[in-house]
């Protein structure tokens, strides 16, 4: 039996453990996702967890106890406790127990019912290479120890299988009336009353599997790795690799995702037979010792019996849980580049064109997307993270591809990539996270089956896929983007901030396509501080003389002014774009409409003459600006910067408020930054004026009260285009556009009408 004082819980130290992490966590590189709710951790009583890196087995106890308040028990490898007896008390101290404990099992399930957690790893060990399943598709892990593959340990499901048992042996004595066994018991376990060990027996005795996936992997030096060389002459080479491989981990920028399993329950239906032999085994057994020596000590036939049910059972339970802790890996865009080249190498091909590899991968995400079950990384989710990847300008690709060139994977070309020789080469299990970081990540999502079909489809889908299909994919990363954004900036640090907005129609971007095209497709842009919404009315009545619209999202808006904050012109710049390449898909040519800060980006867009942009309008757009305060822009937001890198402070005057037209549509708390980067944007446009030979409508109201007038004469004198209209509208208002004062958007729609819209014979409009 396990000395219960050599063991008890040191309640201060624990605690004090637990404080400690939680402030290390925040100076770490490491940034720790959990995604379970708070019940699955209150409720579940034992927790499995794979195994990659040696530091993470201190994590799992933590996060339970954080979230559910419950002290855990670790099964730890027994050299850690061999050598030093004050760490071995320490490790005792905090829930840890040798793996080597005489005793353990009834020891771990006797503490679930004093209300303990357990946390287990039942791969054994670290697996390096992340293979979980063999040829034949069956789990199974490797031994380094024994050198060969073995499947993965039961002992979670004996415990909680022979615990489930006991549990209903206390239920039945209780039932019987028999107080005398349940107080022994209460005495044995330590526990208040009979009351609370029923109501521990009642509890439902429940395995929760979960997943730890890290992204990315890096094989480039660090400061720790650097320092134990200095230190360590001659220092393993199974150490430097841990060094390397989880130095990099704790101290670069990673994230470790932490997926829970739906529970598998330990309760077993037993059948008439079988609770004929457990009722018979019961009078013999009198403790959960007993009951757990039955399994190497069976004596007689009902006893041997009852033990081939429980190995039955526990193999099942097993591979139940199993299956559960791979399928909710966290997949990210590693894994699918990875994946994917493995099976293009399994099937013979040794180099792939760059379009059609970066085209697949696209595809393969937009699916897994849509996909049930399947828990994606938030580089999959939040289109700014692989946007550009159609043209290989995304930077989880250039990480991927720098990562994979350094352990010397993949060759490139201008056109192609190469996958060279050592891709398919032996790794020792100590090396492979070095040598091979594409096999560990394609052997982590090999039990997702999902993964794999979409990248078949999306490989096959990729020499065929429609521009109008691409398109409608990227139009739907813009709507993603701006619910992502919208979530993303509703933390408690921008409360304050977004409890004082007044903006209650939606934010989101539009594609309005006619059933029939019979006239310029056209990208509106709406104005600084505002969101599609304020150019929807105007989109709707264009769609309806044959325009194809859509109706762009700068960067920034439309969600909260923090996320404003963070943007420059250039992101909004890009939101055009992408808007621009989105619609082209649809019509042949296009024009491009923009209201006030959204003219001047249409201005700055022409001047980049776009080879399908026959036409360009403004709409009260500013060269010059009537509020004085716009003069002390540069200075605060200079001030702003200077003081970004003082801890919990945003700046002198991080944000002012703003006396809207239409508060409805647009942020009332304006971002200093922001005000800033539409100076700099009207700077930048002024310049390329002349640049701008595309025909092009500038309306200005006679009396805005936000934009100085002159600026649309500015505009139409600089302008480089032989045709080119202004037109003044008598306004005191500054959004004439949406308000159609004067006829405003007839105006713009007859400009737009005039537009060619078809490419003639020789290819040009």
């Amino acid at each position: 039996m396990v000395d219960l004082e050599a063991y008890r819980i040191n309640t201060s130290v624990y605690e004090w453990c637990v404080g400690a992490f939680s402030r290390l966590e925040r100076h770490l590189g490491l940034k720790i996702k959990l995604h379970s709710s708070p019940e699955l951790l209150a409720q579940g009583q034992i927790f499995l967890f794979n195994h990659f890196a040696r530091f993470e087995t201190v994590i799992p106890p933590y996060l339970v106890y954080k979230h559910s308040g419950r002290y855990c028990r670790s099964v730890a490898d027994h050299t850690l406790f061999e050598g030093s007896e004050m760490f071995a008390k320490f490790l005792r101290g905090v829930g840890g127990v040798p793996n080597t404990t005489a005793g353990l099992m009834p020891f771990l399930a006797a503490e679930i019912l004093r209300g303990r957690k357990i946390v287990v790893f039942p791969e054994g060990g670290m697996i390096k290479d992340r293979r979980v399943l063999d040829k034949r598709g069956a789990y199974n892990v490797y031994s380094p120890v024994a050198q060969e593959r073995r499947k993965h340990h039961r002992g979670a499901a004996v415990i909680a299988l022979t615990l489930d048992t006991f549990k209903n042996r206390i239920l039945s004595v209780h039932a019987h009336a028999e107080e005398e066994r349940l107080h022994r018991w209460v005495d044995a376990l330590g526990l208040e009353s009979v009351d609370q060990l029923l109501e521990r027996a009642r509890e439902p005795t429940m395995i929760v599997p979960a997943n730890i996936t890290f992204y990315p992997l890096r094989v480039t030096e660090n400061i720790l790795h650097r320092g134990m060389e200095l230190l360590m002459k001659d220092m393993s080479g199974r150490f430097s690799e841990e060094l390397l491989i989880e130095g990099n981990i704790l101290l670069k920028d990673t994230d470790m995702d932490i997926r829970f399993a739906p529970p598998v329950m330990a309760a077993k239906k037993w059948r008439w037979w079988e609770r004929v032999l457990l009722k018979s085994v019961f009078e013999r057994i009198d403790s959960l010792e007993e009951l757990f020596a039955m399994r190497d000590g069976a004596v007689g036939w009902a006893e041997k019996m009852m033990n081939r049910c429980i190995q039955d059972e526990t193999m099942r339970i097993r591979d139940a849980y199993m299956a559960g802790m791979y399928s909710v890996t966290t997949v990210n865009f590693s894994h699918l580049a990875s994946r994917l080249i493995v099976d293009l190498v399994a099937a013979g091909r040794r180099e792939i064109g760059k379009e059609e590899f970066h085209k697949a991968l696209y595809l393969a995400i937009k699916n897994l997307q849509n996909a049930e079950g399947v828990g994606l990384h938030r580089s999959l989710l939040a289109p700014e993270s692989y946007r550009g990847l159609l043209d290989g300008q995304c930077d989880a690709l250039e990480q991927f591809l720098r990562t994979t060139k350094q352990a010397g994977l993949i060759g490139r070309t201008p056109s192609k990539y190469r996958f060279l020789d050592s891709l398919s080469a032996d790794s020792t299990f100590d090396r492979i996270r070095i040598d091979n970081p594409i096999m560990v990540y394609a052997n982590e999502v090999a039990p997702i089956a999902a993964v794999r079909a979409t990248l078949n489809d999306a490989l096959e889908r990729a020499g065929r896929v429609l521009d109008e299909e691409l398109a409608s994919d990227q139009f739907d990363d813009e709507l993603r983007a701006h619910q992502w954004n919208h979530a993303h900036y509703r933390g408690e640090r921008h409360h304050e901030i977004n409890a004082k907005e007044t903006a209650t129609l939606s934010g989101e971007p539009f594609l309005l396509i006619p059933k029939e095209i019979t006239a310029v497709g056209v990208v509106l842009v709406h104005g600084f501080l505002a969101s599609p919404a304020e150019m929807r009315a105007f989109g709707e009545k264009l769609v309806q003389k044959g325009h194809p619209v859509i109706g762009v999202r700068l960067a920034g808006h439309g969600t909260s002014p923090w996320d404003l904050q963070h943007r420059s012109w250039r992101e909004w710049l890009q939101s055009v774009r992408r808007g621009c390449a989105i619609l082209g898909a649809f019509c042949e040519k296009i024009a491009v409409v923009g209201f006030s800060g959204g003219g001047v980006l249409a201005l700055r867009l022409a001047s980049e003459a776009p080879r399908s942009l026959v036409g360009v309008a403004v709409v009260s757009a500013p060269m010059r600006f009537l509020d004085r305060r716009m003069a002390f822009v540069p200075l605060v937001h200079r001030l702003n910067t200077l003081t970004e890198w003082l801890p919990s402070f945003d700046g002198v005057m991080p944000f002012h408020e703003n006396a809207s037209e239409h508060p409805e549509i647009n942020y009332k708390n304006i971002p200093t930054r922001g005000v800033y980067e539409l100076r700099q944007l009207v700077e930048e446009t002024r310049h390329v004026l002349p640049t701008v030979r595309c025909p092009a409508l500038i309306v200005q109201g006679d009396r805005d009260p936000v934009v100085d007038p002159e600026s649309a004469t500015l505009i139409h004198d600089r302008l480089g285009s032989s045709q080119k209209t202004l037109v003044y509208v008598p306004s005191t208002r500054h959004a004439i556009l949406l308000e159609d004062i004067a006829g405003a958007q007839d105006r713009v729609a007859n400009f737009l009408k005039g537009l060619p819209w078809e490419a003639d014979d020789s290819g040009t409009s």
